[in-house]
Protein backbone atom coordinates (compact mmCIF):
# COMPACT_ATOMS: atom_id res chain seq x y z
CA UNK A 1 0.00 0.00 0.00
CA UNK A 2 1.19 3.49 -0.74
CA UNK A 3 1.31 5.70 2.33
CA UNK A 4 -0.83 9.07 1.62
CA UNK A 5 1.72 11.73 1.01
CA UNK A 6 -0.01 14.23 3.22
CA UNK A 7 -0.04 11.92 6.35
CA UNK A 8 3.10 12.26 8.54
CA UNK A 9 3.73 8.69 8.45
CA UNK A 10 4.67 8.89 4.50
CA UNK A 11 7.49 11.42 5.30
CA UNK A 12 10.49 9.52 5.84
CA UNK A 13 11.07 6.33 7.13
CA UNK A 14 12.16 6.82 10.16
CA UNK A 15 12.18 2.68 11.20
CA UNK A 16 14.11 2.17 7.58
CA UNK A 17 15.72 -1.54 7.79
CA UNK A 18 19.71 -1.36 6.22
CA UNK A 19 20.46 -0.70 2.75
CA UNK A 20 21.16 -3.87 0.97
CA UNK A 21 22.69 -5.06 -2.22
CA UNK A 22 20.27 -6.53 -5.18
CA UNK A 23 22.22 -8.48 -8.34
CA UNK A 24 21.42 -8.73 -11.63
CA UNK A 25 22.59 -11.14 -14.18
CA UNK A 26 23.46 -11.29 -17.56
CA UNK A 27 21.23 -12.84 -19.90
CA UNK A 28 21.93 -16.68 -18.71
CA UNK A 29 22.16 -19.58 -21.37
CA UNK A 30 23.81 -22.14 -19.50
CA UNK A 31 22.64 -21.90 -15.64
CA UNK A 32 25.22 -24.72 -14.52
CA UNK A 33 28.50 -22.62 -14.39
CA UNK A 34 27.08 -19.29 -13.85
CA UNK A 35 25.49 -20.95 -10.74
CA UNK A 36 29.09 -21.62 -9.57
CA UNK A 37 30.33 -18.41 -10.61
CA UNK A 38 27.39 -17.08 -8.70
CA UNK A 39 27.97 -18.28 -5.24
CA UNK A 40 31.25 -17.54 -5.06
CA UNK A 41 30.61 -14.07 -6.47
CA UNK A 42 28.66 -13.39 -3.76
CA UNK A 43 30.64 -14.57 -1.22
CA UNK A 44 29.94 -13.36 2.23
CA UNK A 45 28.34 -10.29 1.33
CA UNK A 46 24.75 -9.11 2.30
CA UNK A 47 22.57 -9.45 -0.57
CA UNK A 48 18.72 -8.94 -0.49
CA UNK A 49 17.52 -10.57 -4.03
CA UNK A 50 19.81 -11.86 -7.03
CA UNK A 51 17.66 -10.78 -10.41
CA UNK A 52 17.86 -13.62 -13.07
CA UNK A 53 17.82 -12.19 -16.53
CA UNK A 54 17.43 -15.71 -18.99
CA UNK A 55 18.49 -15.72 -22.65
CA UNK A 56 15.85 -16.93 -24.95
CA UNK A 57 14.52 -20.71 -24.91
CA UNK A 58 12.04 -23.18 -25.05
CA UNK A 59 9.72 -23.03 -21.65
CA UNK A 60 11.16 -25.91 -20.62
CA UNK A 61 14.87 -24.78 -20.81
CA UNK A 62 14.29 -21.40 -18.84
CA UNK A 63 12.51 -23.47 -15.70
CA UNK A 64 15.70 -25.62 -16.01
CA UNK A 65 17.73 -23.07 -15.67
CA UNK A 66 15.62 -20.69 -13.31
CA UNK A 67 15.62 -23.89 -10.43
CA UNK A 68 19.44 -24.34 -11.28
CA UNK A 69 20.31 -20.95 -10.38
CA UNK A 70 17.56 -20.91 -6.97
CA UNK A 71 19.32 -24.02 -5.55
CA UNK A 72 22.49 -21.64 -5.44
CA UNK A 73 20.34 -18.09 -4.04
CA UNK A 74 18.07 -19.69 -2.06
CA UNK A 75 20.08 -21.51 -0.19
CA UNK A 76 21.20 -18.94 1.71
CA UNK A 77 18.10 -17.40 2.39
CA UNK A 78 18.17 -14.65 -0.75
CA UNK A 79 15.10 -13.96 -2.95
CA UNK A 80 15.83 -15.19 -7.03
CA UNK A 81 13.39 -13.04 -8.93
CA UNK A 82 13.03 -13.36 -12.76
CA UNK A 83 12.74 -10.63 -15.19
CA UNK A 84 9.47 -11.54 -16.51
CA UNK A 85 8.20 -14.24 -17.20
CA UNK A 86 5.74 -14.40 -14.39
CA UNK A 87 3.92 -17.36 -16.42
CA UNK A 88 6.84 -20.04 -15.11
CA UNK A 89 8.17 -18.15 -11.81
CA UNK A 90 5.46 -20.93 -9.82
CA UNK A 91 6.96 -23.86 -11.74
CA UNK A 92 10.61 -22.71 -11.26
CA UNK A 93 10.48 -22.41 -7.82
CA UNK A 94 11.47 -18.64 -8.28
CA UNK A 95 10.07 -16.12 -5.50
CA UNK A 96 8.60 -13.81 -7.84
CA UNK A 97 8.86 -11.89 -11.20
CA UNK A 98 9.81 -8.26 -12.14
CA UNK A 99 8.25 -6.68 -14.94
CA UNK A 100 9.60 -3.87 -16.96
CA UNK A 101 6.30 -1.17 -17.73
CA UNK A 102 3.09 -0.32 -16.10
CA UNK A 103 0.89 -2.29 -18.08
CA UNK A 104 3.45 -5.19 -18.17
CA UNK A 105 2.81 -5.15 -14.90
CA UNK A 106 -0.44 -4.89 -13.99
CA UNK A 107 -0.63 -7.74 -16.52
CA UNK A 108 1.38 -10.00 -14.37
CA UNK A 109 -0.23 -9.47 -11.02
CA UNK A 110 -2.76 -12.25 -11.04
CA UNK A 111 0.57 -14.69 -11.68
CA UNK A 112 2.13 -13.83 -8.85
CA UNK A 113 0.19 -12.26 -5.71
CA UNK A 114 -0.48 -12.61 -3.04
CA UNK A 115 2.24 -15.55 -2.59
CA UNK A 116 4.79 -14.28 -4.68
CA UNK A 117 7.08 -11.15 -5.30
CA UNK A 118 5.96 -8.79 -7.66
CA UNK A 119 8.16 -6.14 -8.87
CA UNK A 120 7.92 -3.35 -11.21
CA UNK A 121 10.68 -1.26 -13.45
CA UNK A 122 10.90 0.20 -16.32
CA UNK A 123 8.63 3.16 -15.12
CA UNK A 124 9.51 6.13 -16.98
CA UNK A 125 7.08 8.64 -15.19
CA UNK A 126 6.20 9.48 -11.53
CA UNK A 127 2.58 8.41 -12.92
CA UNK A 128 4.16 5.28 -14.14
CA UNK A 129 5.64 4.33 -10.56
CA UNK A 130 2.28 5.61 -8.52
CA UNK A 131 0.12 3.65 -10.81
CA UNK A 132 2.67 0.23 -10.03
CA UNK A 133 2.37 0.87 -6.06
CA UNK A 134 -1.37 1.15 -6.10
CA UNK A 135 -1.88 -2.23 -8.10
CA UNK A 136 0.52 -3.62 -5.58
CA UNK A 137 4.07 -3.74 -6.60
CA UNK A 138 6.22 -5.20 -3.73
CA UNK A 139 9.23 -2.66 -5.01
CA UNK A 140 9.62 -0.25 -7.70
CA UNK A 141 12.99 -0.03 -9.29
CA UNK A 142 14.14 3.17 -10.94
CA UNK A 143 17.49 3.90 -13.24
CA UNK A 144 17.42 0.19 -14.98
CA UNK A 145 18.23 0.91 -18.87
CA UNK A 146 15.94 -0.04 -21.66
CA UNK A 147 16.22 -2.45 -24.33
CA UNK A 148 17.64 0.40 -26.02
CA UNK A 149 20.90 0.76 -23.24
CA UNK A 150 19.13 4.14 -22.71
CA UNK A 151 18.73 5.60 -18.88
CA UNK A 152 17.80 8.53 -17.35
CA UNK A 153 20.00 11.16 -16.88
CA UNK A 154 22.14 10.59 -13.15
CA UNK A 155 20.55 13.71 -11.61
CA UNK A 156 16.48 12.75 -12.69
CA UNK A 157 17.27 9.21 -11.28
CA UNK A 158 18.69 10.93 -7.97
CA UNK A 159 15.60 13.54 -7.90
CA UNK A 160 13.19 10.84 -9.37
CA UNK A 161 14.48 8.48 -5.76
CA UNK A 162 14.83 11.17 -3.41
CA UNK A 163 10.94 11.88 -3.90
CA UNK A 164 9.91 8.28 -3.78
CA UNK A 165 11.67 7.77 -0.53
CA UNK A 166 9.83 10.98 0.68
CA UNK A 167 6.43 10.10 -0.15
CA UNK A 168 5.81 6.72 -0.43
CA UNK A 169 6.56 3.35 1.82
CA UNK A 170 6.64 1.11 -0.86
CA UNK A 171 10.50 -0.02 -1.01
CA UNK A 172 12.48 1.31 -3.53
CA UNK A 173 15.48 -0.39 -5.94
CA UNK A 174 18.24 2.19 -7.46
CA UNK A 175 20.14 0.92 -10.50
CA UNK A 176 23.69 1.23 -10.12
CA UNK A 177 25.63 1.40 -14.09
CA UNK A 178 28.71 1.55 -12.86
CA UNK A 179 30.86 1.68 -9.44
CA UNK A 180 30.87 5.14 -9.39
CA UNK A 181 27.11 5.61 -8.69
CA UNK A 182 26.65 3.37 -5.78
CA UNK A 183 27.52 6.08 -3.17
CA UNK A 184 25.61 8.91 -4.91
CA UNK A 185 22.41 6.47 -5.08
CA UNK A 186 22.84 4.94 -1.56
CA UNK A 187 22.67 8.77 -0.32
CA UNK A 188 19.07 9.14 -1.81
CA UNK A 189 17.74 6.78 1.08
CA UNK A 190 16.73 3.92 -1.89
CA UNK A 191 16.08 1.07 0.19
CA UNK A 192 18.33 -1.54 -2.44
CA UNK A 193 21.04 -0.45 -4.83
CA UNK A 194 21.03 -2.86 -7.90
CA UNK A 195 24.47 -3.49 -9.19
CA UNK A 196 23.94 -4.48 -13.20
CA UNK A 197 26.12 -5.93 -16.08
CA UNK A 198 29.51 -4.22 -14.59
CA UNK A 199 29.92 -6.23 -11.96
CA UNK A 200 30.60 -9.21 -13.87
CA UNK A 201 33.18 -8.05 -16.01
CA UNK A 202 34.91 -6.09 -13.76
CA UNK A 203 38.62 -6.68 -13.68
CA UNK A 204 39.05 -7.45 -10.18
CA UNK A 205 36.65 -9.86 -10.42
CA UNK A 206 32.60 -10.03 -9.44
CA UNK A 207 33.17 -11.34 -5.73
CA UNK A 208 35.55 -8.62 -5.47
CA UNK A 209 33.53 -6.01 -7.39
CA UNK A 210 30.36 -7.00 -4.78
CA UNK A 211 32.11 -6.78 -2.13
CA UNK A 212 33.54 -3.08 -2.51
CA UNK A 213 30.10 -2.06 -3.64
CA UNK A 214 29.02 -3.45 -0.22
CA UNK A 215 31.57 -1.34 1.86
CA UNK A 216 30.84 1.63 -0.33
CA UNK A 217 27.20 1.32 0.86
CA UNK A 218 28.15 0.83 4.12
CA UNK A 219 30.85 4.11 4.58
CA UNK A 220 27.77 6.23 2.30
CA UNK A 221 25.52 5.95 5.25
CA UNK A 222 28.02 6.28 8.31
Amino acid sequence: MIADPTSPASRGRSNKPRQRLYLVTPAIDDAAPFAVALEQAMGTVGVAAVLLRLADGAERALIERTRRVAAVVQARDIALVLDSHAEIVARAGADGAHLSGAANFAAALALLKPERIAGAGGLRSRHDAMLAGEAGADYVMFGEPDRNGRRPSFDELQERLTWWVELFEIPCVAYAAGKDEVAPLARTGADFIALGDWIWSAREGAAKAIADAAVTLDEAMT
